[in-house]
């Protein structure tokens, strides 16, 4: 049945340390990159900057809110000083034990309990606050190769680290430190080879179609 009246989330400011992450890696570089990007915002606008950037939200027990987006941007803010950031609840499962609702979040694909060598962790290894984020370099990578044109946008939960499992298998680590440059190069052709067909966003050409 269609709604009416339309739904608006529910929006207040939350204290960046009492959010919880749903992931235990962002890409550092890509945090660097939202640092700059508050740096060089207009002067006196940080509430018109922190409005348009909602951190979505689902509110756990003892009313702790678990980000399911914009690690990123949350964890750039808090480098940056900033104290509070806009939240979107986007679900208030406070009422659930804690059990059943790491499970529900699991579920929903709201969790990505992956470290930064790709391995699955037990819900009790996600970290606790954002300052506590592991940097998954292969997580820049892909943010990069998306920036560069090797994939589209997509609304795939997670899906930079799904690309970022496949430049796992074909680029060696220690190229991201010395030629990262180089790396996004490579990533961007990997990105259009059929083999990453499967993946949310591929702008390849499927010559059997």
């Amino acid at each position: 049945m269609a709604l009416t009246h339309p739904v608006h989330p529910i929006l207040h400011p939350v204290r960046i340390k009492d959010l919880r992450p749903t992931q235990m890696t962002v890409g550092m570089r890509e945090v660097a990159m939202k640092r700059e990007e508050w740096r060089n915002r207009p002067r006196n606008s940080e509430g018109k900057f922190l409005g348009s950037h909602m951190v979505p939200a689902v509110i756990g027990p003892d009313g702790e809110p678990w980000i399911v987006d914009h690690h990123h941007l949350a964890l750039a803010m808090h480098l940056e000083g900033v104290a509070e950031v806009m939240v979107s609840v986007i679900a208030r499962l406070d009422t659930l034990p804690k059990k059943r609702f790491m499970a529900f979040m699991d579920a929903h694909n709201w969790l990505h309990p992956y470290d930064a060598k790709g391995r699955r962790c037990e819900f009790d290894d996600l970290p606790q606050r954002l300052s506590d984020l592991a940097d998954d370099p292969y997580r820049s990578l892909a943010g990069e190769v998306r920036a560069a044109g090797g994939y589209a946008k997509s609304p795939t939960p997670y899906t930079e680290f799904l690309w970022a499992d496949f430049f796992r298998d074909r680029i060696k680590r220690d190229h991201l430190t010395d030629h990262f440059a180089r790396c996004v190069e490579e990533g961007t052709k990997l990105a259009r080879d059929r083999e990453a067909r499967y993946l949310p966003g591929w702008a390849g050409v499927d010559s059997e179609s």
